[in-house]
């Protein structure tokens, strides 16, 4: 058989609506400047797609630094990887800083989020060590637990009778192993998809019957949530109990790459064993300065924050107070959780992007059960007031038009 004859014909749960979705509901173009509004197909619309939290995209400070930076260094400066010829004081810097903002020793920086939490399990556990995590970690986290070749268990989502299970399953095995390896947790601060915190002060306080160690994803949380920003784990007075933090520019910063933070030895370890960044690049200069700048931004400027939770209160009240469900968020990550087809769900989109001028992300099975439709917004610190205004409108009037069957359709709806 061609291998790539039948590939072909495997497009996938997704891949098979490609004809039909591809350009408006699936790789769909967002062109002029990042912020609220934005062109989509030649006509402005209201955007909440955008993981732009601080609204730092487009802030004229980090704009400028990055342009000085790319000017000063160009896009290749430092060539090589890190360990090799990749390495620079300003990336010692960011490290630093990073790595004080969120409470910890040391810190490391990461070319991208997703590549980083897949290299790093695979450099902190082996054969004999055994994994633990939730059920509804990011793609990332389970792929990474996927290449693990020892053993590994999964608990239901934030379900600490559940964790506590697994954790008895996974010290019987080190047990019977002879002691030859550890326990590694692994679970998120803010859960992208719910907006739902994970459960990090009472898996923290498992530490006191089960000997393992936690690392926490906290892509969502890093930025926005805790007393200055510092993450999750600050959220909810567990830094200590967190062992080993992820941090990603690509939400709150509003660029590319990402950061672990925890003990100086641990933080040496990933250093010399993580072979995504061993044999990658190094991250471009203009990223690492754009970096610092959004980093002090962060620090000095809590009105960014400040605002961001006022749109965030102002949304999640108004679509709660209209009876829309928001399922378990506690984060600026607003899930709106309606039942319907893929058709009605391709149609109720449609009818947002063309008739109210609002562009928000839809996710429908095989992400979410079938007949589910979560409509995911994304609020961020640039968003007014009146823009929450017209989205409250716009979505109780298409929620009204789903109940009424309006959008009812076999198929996708073709735009």
């Amino acid at each position: 058989m061609d291998l790539f004859k039948r590939l072909e014909n495997r497009p996938g749960p997704l891949g098979r609506h490609a004809k039909e979705s591809e350009g408006y509901y699936m790789f769909p173009k967002l062109e002029g400047p990042i912020g609220p509004r934005m062109q989509f197909r030649g006509r402005e619309n209201l955007v909440w797609s955008l993981n732009n939290y601080l609204g730092l995209a487009n802030h004229p400070d980090v704009r400028e630094a990055d342009a000085q930076a790319a000017a000063d260094y160009g896009m290749a400066w430092p060539m090589g990887a890190r360990m090799m010829s990749g390495n620079s004081n300003q990336h010692e810097q960011l490290e630093r800083e990073l790595a004080h903002y969120v409470g910890k020793e040391a810190g490391l920086l990461v070319n991208y989020g997703y590549q980083a939490m897949v290299s790093s399990i695979d450099a902190l556990v082996d054969r004999h060590d055994v994994i633990v995590y939730d059920a509804e970690s990011h793609a990332c986290i389970v792929d990474g637990v996927r290449l693990h070749a020892g053993k590994r268990f999964v608990y239901k989502h934030n379900d600490m009778a559940g964790l506590r299970t697994q954790l008895v399953r996974a010290r019987r095995v080190i047990e019977e192993q002879g002691h030859l390896g550890g326990i590694l947790v692994i679970t998120e601060g803010v859960f992208g998809m719910s907006g739902a915190l994970g459960a990090l002060d009472q898996v923290v306080a498992l530490k006191k019957e089960f000997e393992f160690r936690l690392l926490v994803d906290d892509a969502h949380g890093f930025g926005v949530m805790g007393p200055q920003g510092e993450g999750t784990p600050a959220h909810m007075g567990v830094t200590e109990g967190v062992d080993l933090y992820f941090g990603t520019f690509a939400k709150a910063m509003a660029s590319i790459g990402g950061f672990f933070a925890g003990s100086e030895g641990v933080i040496q370890h990933l250093r010399y064993n993580m072979r995504s960044q061993i044999f990658a690049k190094s991250l471009p200069m203009p990223l690492v300065i754009g970096a610092l700048k959004r980093l002090e931004i962060m620090r000095t400027r809590p009105e960014f924050r400040n605002r961001l939770w006022e749109i965030v209160h102002a949304l999640q009240s108004g679509l709660k107070d209209r009876g829309f469900n928001l399922g378990p968020t506690a984060s600026p990550v607003t899930p709106v959780i309606l039942s319907g087809s893929l058709g009605e769900a391709t149609g109720m989109v449609a009818d947002l992007r063309e008739n109210w001028g609002i562009f928000c992300s839809v996710v429908v099975y095989p992400v979410v059960p079938k007949d589910v439709i979560l409509l995911r917004l994304i609020p961020t610190a640039v968003h007014t007031d009146a823009d929450v205004a017209h989205t409250l409108e716009a979505f109780s009037s298409v929620a009204a038009k789903l109940t009424d069957g309006a959008y009812r359709n076999e198929g996708i709806v073709v735009v």
